[in-house]
């Protein structure tokens, strides 16, 4: 957690339920999309030379919104200045976004997920999902979920893409159910919509491994929060092993060992 940082204001209009504080944390994901077995091995200089960092190769990006972002949120993404994104599409500074609209992100750095934690007692356990399809995202599934009648849209808390519908293989995508606090769409059995954080990996994984980014993210993202959380191992588990459930879901495929390994358990 030694990225994590106090971040004050952006989510203070947003509605948050009533053991929550208006001052969450922010965590920024370093090398989201790139799982450690992937990063290339450089060897060490002396000593006596100072190490210096390259600079991000930076360009012009284009960002389509997902429900929830914010100017702010893009802003930490991409690090650039949230105004600089609100001047370079012609909007206001306090612009609320709306979903599926294309922004022009001047200069932008690779991207970098972003994982908001609140001050929040209820979640004891974490709920892994796979969408059972081939393509998705927070923005397909908020809408498929709202014609399915979910008040609030999407229902997991979390997606992380696998390299579909424009999105980097990989990314964690936090939904605005998250980023309210409310309750999941994601469970009904034990009751674990109330007290459960839904992660859902975009994939069929009956039929389809999940991808090396995503495992690695998915893995980043369950250590964070069962960290900040304090939410023991035995309380993190597929959507088809609460009690209760009837369903094969995160998928017959999905590395359970390869998984429990990777949290370090």
């Amino acid at each position: 957690m030694k990225n994590r940082y106090l971040f004050l204001g952006v989510f203070a209009t947003l509605l948050f339920s009533s053991c929550v504080t208006i001052h969450p944390d922010r965590v920024i994901v370093p090398n989201a999309t790139v799982p450690p077995a992937m990063t290339a091995a450089k060897t060490p200089l002396p000593a006596a030379v100072p190490q210096v960092p390259p600079a991000p190769v930076r360009s012009d990006a284009k960002h389509v919104v997902a429900p929830g972002e914010t100017l702010g949120m893009l802003g930490d993404m991409y690090d650039v200045p949230a105004a600089a994104i609100a001047a370079a599409n012609h909007l206001k500074k306090k612009a609320v976004l709306r979903p599926g609209v294309t922004l022009l992100i001047p200069q932008a750095s690779p991207f970098r997920s972003v994982i908001t934690l609140f001050h929040n007692k209820k979640w004891k356990y974490i709920i892994i999902h796979h969408s059972a399809t081939a393509r998705g995202d927070s923005l397909a599934f908020n809408g498929a979920h709202l014609q399915r009648g979910f008040k609030g849209g999407v229902g997991y808390d979390f997606v992380i893409d696998n390299g579909t519908l424009g999105k980097e293989d990989g990314e964690i995508e936090a939904t605005p159910r998250w980023l309210k606090q409310q309750d999941g769409r994601h469970c009904k059995a034990s009751q674990m919509n109330h007290k459960a954080i839904g992660i859902c990996l975009v994939g069929n994984l009956n039929q389809e491994k999940v991808t090396e980014r995503q495992m690695a993210s998915l893995v980043y993202l369950v250590n964070t929060l069962r960290h900040y959380y304090k939410i023991p191992v035995k309380k993190i588990m597929g959507h088809g092993q609460v009690p209760g459930a009837d369903t094969d879901c995160p998928g017959k495929k999905f590395p359970w060992d390869r998984f429990f390994k990777g949290l370090g358990e």
